[in-house]
């Protein structure tokens, strides 16, 4: 009887994205906020790409993984703020089925990329502190970018499958999505049939394709800081743990964020909590990753300068011509 009830209902073709809630006086100053770190964040991550491709100096395992991020997070950025911009600029909340799907889509395999491509920058971490002597041999350029691109493959892969099985599910009211961008867990909800079995095709592939990376970013820091320990001088540690310190505290933010969403903020009472939190995996993580590696990276520095001295003279020399 349940299943003709949902049967004999229309199916919705859009969902409405309550975002932030009915705050009209806000729109402007939201999207201007917004706009800003959108900004900002490509602005930084983009900076960081060329800098890395530019600089020989920069061609080495560790930079060709902080290019890599930087690049995942420019696309992960464009996954969500741009939608949330247009929602603030034209009152427009609304967005269809199949948009839903392929917002969900990329921004969930390139979460899912982000997830491996952090183990790997930790393992990069781990074998240069733990296993300085045979570091050249185990990392280098090649297995660099074998790592990198199979961080791409199987975050692309694990969603492939999830939303293939998600796209199946009929969607007949309400239609109403209250997060400010399409996310898996209140777009199942929707669903007028069953879904236990996306519920455990979710788990298992939570549990085969986003466990594993975490726990091998987690072993690599647990070996890193029992090596760093170890190490007799002061100096020594403090110039040990500063090689790994900038991304070690990205993964801290990213998957601390991610575990308060999705283990600690499941009651509907603390929704607004669970978007703030959303917020800072989605877009601190992003807005922040330049910051935290230009500003604690020597190297990084080095090359910005070396950038800047390089456009400062050639502005300079198209002038006097």
């Amino acid at each position: 009887m349940a299943d003709t009830d949902w049967r004999n209902q229309t199916v919705i073709t859009e969902f409405t994205l309550l975002g932030f809630g009915d705050l009209p006086d806000l729109h402007i100053l939201l999207f201007l906020l917004f706009l800003v770190i959108y900004i900002a964040t490509m602005a930084g991550n983009i900076l960081i790409v060329v800098l890395v491709v530019a600089d020989q100096h920069l061609h080495i395992p560790m930079y060709i993984f902080l290019g890599s991020f930087s690049c995942l997070e420019t696309c992960y950025t464009s996954t969500i703020l741009p939608r949330v911009l247009a929602s603030f600029l034209t009152g427009d909340r609304t967005i269809s089925v199949s948009g839903c799907l392929t917002q969900l889509y990329f921004s969930g395999s390139l979460a899912c990329m982000e997830c491996y491509l952090l183990a790997a920058m930790s393992y990069d971490r781990y074998l240069a502190i733990c296993k300085p002597l045979h570091y050249s041999a185990l990392m280098n350029t090649r297995v660099c970018l074998q790592l990198v691109a199979g961080s791409w493959f199987n975050g692309f892969l694990a969603i492939t499958i999830f939303v293939l099985f998600i796209s199946q599910l009929i969607f007949c009211g309400p239609n109403k999505i209250d997060h400010f961008y399409c996310e898996s867990t209140p777009l199942i909800k929707l669903s007028c049939g069953d879904t236990y079995l996306i519920i455990l095709l979710d788990f298992i592939l939570a549990c085969v394709f986003t466990l594993p990376p975490f726990l091998l970013t987690l072993m690599s820091y647990i070996c890193i800081i029992a090596t760093i320990l170890r190490i007799p001088s002061t100096t020594g540690r403090q110039k040990a743990f500063s090689t790994c310190s900038s991304h070690l505290t990205v993964v801290t933010i990213f998957y601390g964020t991610i575990i308060i969403v999705y283990m600690l903020l499941k009651h509907d009472t603390l929704r607004d909590l669970n978007k703030v939190f959303s917020l800072c995996y989605t877009v601190l993580t992003p807005l922040v990753n330049p910051l935290i590696y230009s500003l604690r990276n020597r190297e990084v520095k080095e090359a910005l300068s070396k950038a800047v001295s390089k456009y400062v003279i050639f502005t300079n020399i198209g002038r006097d011509s």
